[in-house]
């Protein structure tokens, strides 16, 4: 029998990337298809004088699996795609296509009108047309000049605008 000596770290490293395999496995989910497993799809959210637009890649997915609410400022995308069964009789060599669900919420900058927003589904990509609320759009106010005030409208005559009337003529 012969003696072997005892290297610490040998062990340590097995045990490091043992460590590493978990950590991994349980919370590093990988990304497939521009969805991220954490937060739902990839969107983007883009912004013009009247209105938003939000495009969210939801490949996989049919309209009728997808839901879209608009509460306030917030806008919340659902969805849940229900995977084949799986049949007797049929071994799987690879199996990766399964029921997957997600919400998604996100935070507009401002309020919209829910009642005359659009939604359109087109190649795996969710289209949403969401137009500002009036009371959030961005009013002109036109500046007079030489005294003369424009863009407002005159309230009712005051004691010193009569006054001033009279000693004019």
């Amino acid at each position: 029998m012969t003696l072997q000596r005892w290297d610490p770290f040998r062990e340590t490293l097995s045990l490091r990337d043992a460590m590493s395999r978990l950590l991994e496995d349980s919370f590093v989910r990988p990304t497939t298809n521009g969805m991220n497993a954490a937060f739902g799809p990839a969107l983007d959210l883009q912004e013009s004088q009247d209105e938003y637009t939000v495009r969210a890649s939801l490949p996989g997915f049919s309209p009728e699996d997808v839901n879209v609410s608009v509460t306030g400022d917030t806008l919340t995308i659902q969805a849940e795609h229900k995977g084949e069964q799986e049949q007797k009789g049929k071994n799987y060599l690879v199996r990766e296509r399964h029921i997957s669900s997600f919400a998604r919420a996100i935070q507009l900058p401002t309020r919209v009108q829910a009642e005359s927003a659009h939604a359109r589904y087109e190649n795996g990509e969710l289209i949403l047309t969401l137009p500002k609320a009036e009371d959030v759009k961005p009013k002109q106010i036109q500046i007079g000049v030489g005294g003369q005030q424009q863009g407002l409208e005159a309230g009712p005559a005051t004691v010193g605008d009569q006054q001033q009337e009279a000693a004019q003529q």
